[in-house]
């Protein structure tokens, strides 16, 4: 059952296309990714998706609604919250109170919420009265990503998880993906690391200055020799 369908999605910055009406939907329950180079037109979509920017034309329906026109905070209320790229957490603040900010579709934070985020992620756990902008680029991703899970989404948007971190942190990234999807939380997965991506999603798509080219069982992308030359850097 599809949980976000997505049809012919256009984004326009004034005279310039930079979503060329994309087809793609995300499962209940599923890992999906969208996978390019940089400026093939990810973080357009997604802050289409997420109420950031008003799409030029086509739809988005999530959970049966058509989301297309919604403002952000409705989406976020319905369940649909992103990550976004760059992290964008709030640099003076605690740990706590950026996690305590996540919580606002919900009035209040939530103790139980909370103590999910902090098993999740010990490092922020030891860390929850420092000031978010004096942690580590592994700590600041761990901290955007446990902002968003405040606010109990039923689809996670991750605009570029890995960016900017060192190897051994993207593995450890990705594990708490997986550790998020497996607690139930479907997850739209956008990145330029193609190997990473493929690897995690059961189903991705390939977007290329604004069009998808490819889209299919993740496992079968990753055998195709022509996206491995592409994207993965070998035959």
């Amino acid at each position: 059952m599809a949980l976000l369908e997505v049809d012919r999605l256009t984004v326009r910055y004034g005279a310039i296309e930079a979503v060329r009406g994309i087809s793609f939907s995300v499962g209940e329950g599923e890992i999906a990714a969208l996978i390019g180079a940089n400026g093939a037109g990810k973080t357009s979509t997604l802050l289409a998706l997420s109420g950031m920017l008003r799409p030029a034309g086509g739809r988005a329906v999530f959970q049966g609604d058509d989301i297309t026109d919604w403002p952000a905070e409705k989406i976020v209320r319905a369940g649909l919250v992103q990550v976004p790229e760059g992290r964008a957490i709030l640099a003076p603040l605690t740990v706590l109170e950026n996690l305590e900010l996540g919580a606002w579709v919900h009035g209040r934070p939530s103790a139980h919420d909370l103590d999910k985020v902090f098993l999740m992620f010990p490092r922020l756990a030891e860390r929850r009265r420092q000031a978010a902008g004096t942690l580590s680029g592994g700590e600041q991703q761990m901290l955007a990503i446990g902002r968003a899970l405040m606010g109990r989404p039923k689809l996670l948007l991750l605009d570029e998880p890995s960016m900017g971190l060192a190897p051994v942190v993207v593995s450890t990234v990705f594990k708490y993906i997986q550790v998020i999807h497996s607690e139930g939380t479907s997850v739209l997965l956008v990145e330029q690391n193609a190997r990473q991506a493929l690897r995690l999603s059961t189903s991705a798509s390939v977007l290329e200055h604004g069009v998808i080219t490819r889209s299919g069982p993740s496992a079968e992308l990753a055998a195709d020799d022509s996206i491995a030359e592409a994207f993965l850097g070998h035959r």
